[in-house]
């Protein structure tokens, strides 16, 4: 069976993203993008919520540099009741029945998927139990308010530690599996 994994950059506070988005506090330097090509090529899909999806099917199929090919032609899950289509390449679109549907890709013999962003979509996965692991790069900035990468938290998830690693940048990789005794 394959892996589910939440792949975030992450402030100190929590937040995956500025009030309205930002992500210009993310500091993607040599090391880190040697990290996120491993990381790519180790998944075979990739699954994203409606504004992710958006904010990525409006760079990367016109982006012509490192790895926008990669990018469009990986396979693409977007959950969403609103839209209407997906166009981007090799995109396919989950309107309902969401956890039933992650749990018939997840049993299927391939590489593991990643989601990006989506702390919605992570968020109703982690609560359904598939997802099976974080990897988290927290960057050494407190932003005060923004988009929490935990939504929703009803009761406590404790979170066994896979594997650190210190980045040069002072980002901090912290590896984890949801649901695991201390």
């Amino acid at each position: 069976m394959r892996k589910l994994i939440v792949q975030e950059f992450v402030t100190l506070d929590g937040f995956f993203a500025g009030p309205n988005g930002e992500i210009d506090w993310h500091i993607v330097d040599e090391e880190y993008d040697e990290y996120a090509n491993r990381f790519l090529h180790s998944v075979d899909m990739l699954l994203f919520g409606k504004v992710t999806y958006q904010m990525m099917a409006s760079y990367w199929p016109t982006a012509h540099h490192g790895i926008a090919d990669f990018m469009n032609s990986i396979s693409k899950v977007v959950v969403s009741t609103s839209l209407e289509n997906a166009e981007w390449q090799n995109t396919r679109l989950v309107k309902e029945n969401v956890v039933e549907e992650i749990t018939r890709l997840k049993q299927q013999s391939a590489k593991d998927m990643a989601i990006f962003g989506s702390a919605s979509l992570a968020s109703t996965l982690l609560y359904a139990d598939l997802i099976d692991e974080y990897q988290l790069t927290v960057a050494p900035v407190v932003l005060g308010e923004g988009k929490p990468l935990f939504r929703d938290v009803q009761d406590r998830i404790n979170m066994k530690l896979l594997r650190t690693r210190t980045l040069q940048s002072g980002c901090i990789q912290l590896h984890y599996q949801p649901g695991a005794a201390h």
